[in-house]
């Protein structure tokens, strides 16, 4: 069984259910209001454990109900929290979700205890980052940590996968370097490489700024297109399966959770794990919620079959 370490975000995910977005200055009514787990590093823990992997989860919650919350509803996933601390007298994160009718969202987040994640919490868990297949990480939580892991992982002969999400428009030359895998969407990937991304042929120069700049592997992936695979033997599009999507929160987290969990470790199956986690992705846009919305292994290896 494959051993997979993430280090990332825990949210409890309120979303508001809308018709549609609101405009400037305008005052609407929710359809609904629904709560459930979330976060961008949670999330892609249950996908890589419901994937089957043997997950880990390197994060921080505050001292409050929601972080019991939290901490249950990952374990239910069966996803190992032994290095999930509390950090008193703070929040647990938040995310405040505005979902339309077409299934997509705007978010914003009140990090909370995530940005407490330190150095220490990472040299902590040296151990088990040593011992690990893969390291997963974000931008939900400090640099610094993403980093110390990252070494740690590099010098154990170890995977890397970096999400670059939120978008930022610099990244550390050294995280890059310490990269085995990349995968921004179209609008991370285009705040990295300074390329907008509007059709093909820009996609592909951005995959190839974005590996020119020293990380080997790199998948964009592309909404309801897919997603653009690049490295020394691939360029290519994946395609996404055709779905009425009601939710999109989670649909990237999905694909990485399912990418990581069957992906070789010299990347050999790039393709054919990618095409397992986009038919994952198109199961959870079919569903309500983040965490709720991932699907089993066995759903998947169903869809696929069909």
């Amino acid at each position: 069984m494959k051993k997979i370490v993430v280090i990332g975000s825990s949210n409890v995910d309120t979303t508001l259910h809308v018709k549609d977005f609101p405009k400037p200055g305008e005052t609407i009514s929710a359809l609904e209001v629904t709560q459930a787990g979330g976060g961008k590093g949670a999330n892609q823990a249950i996908a890589a454990a419901k994937a089957g992997s043997q997950t880990y989860f390197i994060s921080r919650v505050g001292g409050d109900s929601e972080g019991d919350f939290m901490r249950k509803a990952l374990n239910s996933y069966g996803v190992k929290t032994e290095y999930l601390e509390a950090t008193p007298n703070a929040n647990t994160g938040h995310a405040y979700i505005n979902l339309n009718e077409a299934g997509q969202n705007n978010i914003v987040i009140d990090h909370g205890a995530n940005y407490d994640l330190s150095t220490s919490d990472i040299e902590a868990a040296r151990n088990l980052i040593e011992a690990c297949d893969c390291v997963i990480a974000q931008f939900e939580t400090p640099l610094e940590a993403t980093i110390a892991a990252f070494k740690m992982a590099k010098a154990a002969g170890k995977m890397t996968i970096l999400n670059p999400a939120p978008a930022l428009a610099e990244l550390p030359q050294e995280l890059l370097d310490l990269t085995d895998l990349i995968t921004p969407n179209e609008t991370e990937a285009a705040a990295i490489s300074g390329i907008a991304i509007d059709n093909e042929t820009a996609l592909a120069a951005c995959a190839e700024e974005i590996r020119d700049r020293g990380v080997e592997n790199v998948i964009i992936t592309y909404g309801a297109k897919g997603s653009y695979l690049s490295n020394k033997e691939v360029n290519q599009i994946v395609p996404a399966f055709k779905v009425k999507a009601v939710d999109t929160t989670a649909a990237g987290d999905t694909f990485i959770g399912y990418l990581a969990a069957n992906l070789k470790s010299d990347m050999s199956n790039l393709v054919e794990a990618a095409t397992i986690a986009s038919r994952a992705s198109s199961l959870a846009v079919q569903r309500l919620g983040a965490q709720p919305s991932i699907p089993t292994a066995n759903e998947v290896k169903e869809a696929m079959e069909e």
